[in-house]
Order: C-alpha cells, then structure tokens, then sequence
C-alpha cells in the first residue's frame, strides 16, 4: 500500500517528483501523437483521436480559455469557466443523491473534489497515472475546513487519503471524468490519450464498486464540445459520458454508446502493464482464479512512472 506523506520535506519532494514525471510523460505523449499523426493510416486506431485533440488544445491556448497549468497541450486541459462548470455538477440530482463520488485527479475537477468533500460525501480520486498505487478515499470527517482545499490535490490526496484496494467493497454512486472533446449528442469522449481513465473504469467494474447503471459525468468548457468524433472508431474500453456540465449548460447525451465490462487485457501493452503494481496484482489473481493465462496487447513506448518506495 502507498506510504502517506508525512512531512513538509516528503510534501515538496513528492510534488517535485511529480511534475518532473508528468514533464517526462507530455513530451513522450507529444512525440507519440506527431507520429501517429503524421501516419495518419486508416489502419491506425489513434490517429484521428491526435488530430481532434490538438485542435482543441490550440483553440483553447489561442481564445486565451485555457488556464493554469499552461500550455494545456497534452492534459487534461483547464479552463476558464471550470468552477462555474462545477457547481454545474453539483447541483445535478445524481450529484446531490451521491454519497462516493470517484473524481480524476487533474486540475479543472478541483472545484468538484472540493465541493464532493464539503457536502459530507466520500471522495475517491486516483493517484495521477496510478502510480504510487490504486485509489485514495477522503472523508470530509477525516479533514478539518482548513484542509479540505489542500485534500483536494495530489499532495493532499497522498498525505489524508485512506488506500483502496482490489478487496475493498465499495459502491460508487457517480464517476467525473475529465475530458479533452466530448460530443453532446452521443456521449462519446476523448481524454488526453494515456488511457488512465479506461483503467481506472476497468477495476472499479471488477471489484463491483460500479455497474452500467453509474452515471460517467465530465465537465468542459463549451469550446471542447464537438461534433466530429466517429463512434464507429471507438475502442471497446473508450469510456462515453450520460452528463456534460459547461460552465453555461448542462447536457443530457443519453448515450447508447456500450460502457466497457472491465479490463481488455488484450489492449494493454506489456509495458503498461509492467509500470502498474496494482493492475499486475489484478492479473495475477484472475489468472490464480480462472486457471487460464490473459492475453497481452501490443508493445508500445510509454512515458516513466514514479520508483515506488520499497516496503
């Protein structure tokens, strides 16, 4: 289980560390997208997803709507409007009927974690690129008004979060996922690539903490709406969304886009899955269980993770 954060000194290095990984993660992203783009092939499942997400990321530099953390080129992008955006969310019926609301980790959903802690529900949030380990949930009761804002980033979910793992029974009652482009009208959703949010999705469904029935909510700006996202070119894993808050509407997709059922082994590259502890774990036990080996998708170069602590 990851190790909380226990002093000013861990704080700043953790912190360190994580901005230098996620410098190291863009720039291998942004060498990964120049090439599948200029592909460009038809038997390439990835390049059209580049071509709609670099045309976001530029519109939102050049309107000035993108924000901090800038440039918001392979993220999760911020923007003007995200607490309007957010109290958007918080104000949905399936917010307010919510107790545990799974929240990314990125900085446009700050204002949801904070407004999921403050009204008194569970908040769970993953570990940017799952990798110091699995989930963390905080409590509002765990934390006191001067610390549910900083609960509310990485450092604060390291440092008051409670450790989830595969055996924790839990129900979550809704999931708000970032977005780079969503279409309005089917629910379909881009993310910033690195498939962290599919993932995530997959375990919850194993463990049982989820079913079809979960509402997947993402907040945007309006400018990240789009209309050109084929759903026929949609990978079994891609996540679609039922809600989409903007800080000027809230839009209704009913979406008839499949949810995923778990994880597709057969799409994860054995990189990946070397990088992951906990999705290793989830492999290993399936295969104990089934008695049956998992297939393995193709090799791809990924971005570096974290050196996790020795126990």
């Amino acid at each position: 289980m990851p190790t909380k954060i226990a002093s000013f000194l861990d704080e700043k290095a953790f912190e360190a560390e994580r901005l230098r990984l996620d410098a190291q993660a863009r720039d291998s992203m942004a060498e990964n997208s120049k090439r599948e783009m200029e592909t460009n092939s038809e038997d390439d499942p990835k390049a059209w997803k580049w071509v709609i997400r670099k045309r976001i990321w530029d519109l939102m530099e050049a309107g000035n709507i993108a924000q901090n953390p800038r440039p918001v080129h392979h993220r999760i992008p911020n923007f003007v409007g995200a607490s309007a955006a957010a109290k958007m969310l918080s104000g949905l019926e399936v917010f307010l009927d919510a107790s545990c609301v799974k929240v990314n980790p990125d900085s446009p959903q700050k204002q949801v974690r904070f407004l999921t802690l403050s009204g008194g529900k569970k908040l769970l949030t993953p570990q940017p690129r799952l990798r110091t380990g699995f989930f963390s949930m905080l409590e509002s009761h765990m934390l006191s008004p001067s610390t549910i804002n900083e609960a509310c980033t990485s450092v604060g979910v390291a440092k008051y979060g409670s450790p989830i793992g595969l055996d924790e029974k839990i129900k979550v009652d809704l999931i708000v996922i970032g977005s780079v482009a969503v279409d309005p009208k089917t629910g379909a959703r881009l993310g910033k690539g690195e498939g962290f949010a599919e993932l995530e999705y997959g375990m919850l469904r194993y463990m049982g903490a989820i079913d079809d029935s979960t509402p997947v909510v993402t907040s945007v700006h309006d400018c990240q709406l789009v209309e050109d996202i084929p759903v026929e070119k949609l990978l079994i894993h891609d996540v679609p969304v039922d809600i989409i808050c903007t800080p000027s509407q809230v839009i209704f997709t009913n979406t008839n886009i499949p949810k995923p059922q778990g994880i597709y082994w057969d799409k994860l590259s054995p990189e990946k899955l070397a990088q992951i502890r906990i999705l290793r774990e989830l492999k290993s036990r399936i295969e104990r269980e089934t008695g049956q080996k998992l297939p393995c998708g193709p090799s791809e170069k990924l971005p570096p993770t974290a050196q996790r602590r020795r126990k």
